[in-house]
């Protein structure tokens, strides 16, 4: 028998969140040689544009941001060594749902307010070809309540379910004193272009419900070049003491971290904080090559 390489399959609502919430942890398994598949749910059509000079392809204007953010997303992949990138359903198949009570909400193709049965149904046939022993999605909430990002996580539970191949599921979040801390460094240094967040202002969760904090330090810098890949949504800045930073289109400072934080939503796992998401797994053998 031989031993295939381990799998990790993220499932990440609009293109950006793979680098945002998980960017780090990408990169280092893909440079362990982990094959890493990231399913995108929607090209992210109706997303805040923070170029001036870009504003036009905004889904009230020429409604080309999709288009554009498909070729942010293509860079990202590049700077964080996916292997392997799908769209849920084929590139277009669901579209961005905007934030909840707009417009957006009742496109014909908005993936949160559509049928979950299609969507399910697509996800599990990736799962089934694929077959991740891990699989990475947002917890509930979607972490900060956006529509697509509860509807993945809906469909992400679902589609597991069906899948026993799947050893773990994991929900990404924020640690709240990783960020906490993060923002006293950024209050100690000059020059940053953005506000810095009030108290309760970022989503984060107490660090007890925390089950894995994947460190991804060395692997920054790739993360780094993901994030400003998505210009269209992501201002990334860096201070002259190497301290690194970035703004959505809100303008609040986020710090970056140097780790990268998970809930454990299904499989084993022991009391303390583990460090990787393949922990104690065994692995995984098969008869013939890869497909």
């Amino acid at each position: 028998m031989l031993t295939a390489p381990p799998r990790l399959l993220l499932v990440h609502a609009h293109p950006d969140d793979e680098s945002l919430c998980t960017g780090g942890t990408i990169a280092r398994y893909a440079a362990a040689g982990v094959q890493v598949t990231l399913v995108t749910c929607t090209l992210g059509e109706e997303g805040e544009i923070i170029p001036a000079s870009l504003a036009r392809l905004a889904a009230g204007e020429a409604d080309q941001l999709g288009g554009y953010r498909v070729g942010e997303l293509r860079s990202a992949c590049a700077s964080l060594g996916v292997s392997d990138h799908r769209y849920l359903g084929g590139m277009g198949r669901w579209r961005d749902s905007g934030m909840a009570g707009v417009a957006a909400n009742r496109h014909p193709r908005a993936f949160a307010f559509g049928d979950r049965e299609p969507q399910v149904s697509a996800l599990t046939e990736i799962l089934r070809e694929v077959r991740p022993q891990v699989v990475v999605t947002y917890g509930p909430d979607g972490g900060y309540g956006h529509p697509d990002h509860i509807r993945a996580h809906e469909i992400t539970v679902a589609a597991v379910a069906r899948v026993p191949e799947v050893t773990r599921l994991y929900y990404t979040v924020a640690s709240s004193s990783a960020i906490a801390d993060g923002i006293v460094g950024l209050a100690d240094v000059d020059g940053i272009p953005w506000r810095l967040p009030v108290a309760g202002e970022l989503p984060v969760v107490d660090d007890s419900s925390i089950t894995t904090s994947v460190f991804i330090g060395d692997h920054l810098p790739a993360k780094l070049r993901a994030l400003r890949a998505h210009a269209t949504q992501v201002s990334v800045w860096q201070g002259q003491d190497g301290t690194h930073a970035y703004s959505l289109s809100n303008n609040i400072a986020q710090p970056v971290v140097e780790h990268e934080y998970y809930v454990l939503a299904g499989g084993a796992s022991s009391d303390a904080v583990e460090s990787d998401v393949f922990g104690g797994l065994a692995p995984v053998e098969h008869a013939g090559a890869d497909r």
